[in-house]
């Protein structure tokens, strides 16, 4: 066993080296990437993304909170009186924690596809393209709010940006085979 020093061939640049000092050279397990070099629009839209998800939680975090007021305006709908007010409460509370359940998931849901998208993935700039359109047709039938309304305008500037014609050659075609 050799330590690793100053003028090894293969000295630790990775920082995974033993607290106090220096010792073995020991790459890490895995696979090595090159380091990912994409174009100004693509990390800008990488970036927008993450604050298109923070937004979404936050307008469903709010709508949490604002839980009463959706309760009382079910409950002025009903004139019929076939659902008592308990009922409508407990419902709506199952719902709008769903919501947020839901609003944390489909934002690790963007920022792993965002995150894809910035290595150049092109099928990561499709599934975002889903993700998006589903966002926007949710804000007709989700409780919308001023915070998720502009998660989803910031969602589509970050859309935008990955199409482009200044970062097409970050997402290359795949080419078919002849077989």
């Amino acid at each position: 066993m050799s330590v690793a020093g100053p003028d090894d061939e293969y000295p630790d640049t990775s920082g995974n080296e033993p607290p106090g000092g220096e010792g073995e050279f020991r790459p890490l397990p895995g696979p090595h990437h090159e380091p990912v070099y994409a174009p100004t629009p693509v990390n800008v839209s990488c970036g927008l993304w993450g604050v298109a998800s923070v937004f979404l939680i936050a307008g469903f975090a709010l709508t949490v909170v604002r839980q009463d007021r959706i309760v009382a305006d079910f409950a002025a709908r009903d004139t019929a009186g076939a659902v008592s007010t308990e009922q409508l409460a407990d419902g709506v509370t199952t719902a709008v924690w769903g919501l947020l359940i839901g609003a944390v998931a489909y934002a690790g849901l963007l920022a792993l596809f965002a995150y894809k998208a910035r290595e150049g993935t092109r099928s990561a700039r499709s599934v975002l393209t889903v993700l998006t359109v589903a966002l926007l047709l949710a804000q007709f039938v989700l409780f919308p709010n001023t915070l998720t309304v502009l998660a989803c305008g910031v969602a589509v500037v970050a859309l935008v940006l990955l199409y482009l014609p200044s970062v097409a050659l970050h997402f290359p075609r795949i080419p078919k085979s002849l077989s």
